[in-house]
């Protein structure tokens, strides 16, 4: 089959990145790596969890057209590195990128292909308890970022599943039962139809 890129988003405490690691790579998941100039948090690794960088070096690679999207969220640059994602799709790989909406929105035009995830809690109260619980923020930045929800709520229409993040695995089976469906689109199995149609001629 060939390949295919999945795009998930959501706010900040959705638990996205919790999800995405979750995803079991003998399904022929590539998780990409954002490029981002936030500080790290405790336990995360550079090359790992995400290539942190300056200011002045991201706006190098934006010029030099290396990012495949790019966007400013909540004071700090992200972007998706261009090349690696290209690489991983020609393998047959499905190219999953955990990034925010409008960067999700930027790749969509330039994959139409792509298939939109939106993870979000079941509310936004317990959005907001899980920024608080998990400590990494000051009140400032955890309000900052409930705003930033509230914004990207009305974009939800513009994905193609919402998945609500209740319960971490049953969230992944719902993703992973969305991968499945998305395999078997006819647009992706060109080449199973080729063989099938090279075979059948043969055999007239």
């Amino acid at each position: 089959m060939d390949g295919m890129l999945v795009i998930i988003s959501g706010p900040s405490g959705s638990g996205k990145g919790t999800v995405v690691k979750r995803l079991p790579s003998q399904n022929g998941y590539a998780l990409s790596i954002s490029v981002t100039t936030r500080k790290p948090r405790e336990g995360e690794l550079h090359g790992r969890d995400y290539f942190f960088t300056t200011e002045q070096d991201f706006i190098t690679m934006r010029n030099e057209n290396e990012l495949l999207e790019h966007a400013v969220y909540v004071g700090n640059y992200y972007g998706t590195p261009r090349k690696y994602v290209e690489e991983q799709i020609a393998k047959g790989k499905i190219v999953v990128l955990e990034i925010e909406v409008y960067g999700a929105l930027q790749v969509k035009e330039k994959f139409p292909s792509a298939v939109l995830i939106f993870l979000m809690p079941p509310t936004l109260p317990e959005l907001a308890n899980r920024l608080r619980t998990r400590g990494t923020e000051d009140a400032v930045t955890i309000d900052a970022r409930l705003k930033k929800t509230l914004e990207e709520i009305p974009l939800i229409n513009r994905y193609n599943y919402l998945v609500i993040n209740d319960l971490v695995p049953s969230a992944v089976e719902k993703i992973n039962a969305i991968v499945e469906a998305e395999r078997m689109r006819p647009f992706r199995c060109m080449a199973e139809i080729e063989a099938f149609t090279e075979s059948k001629t043969s055999q007239l």
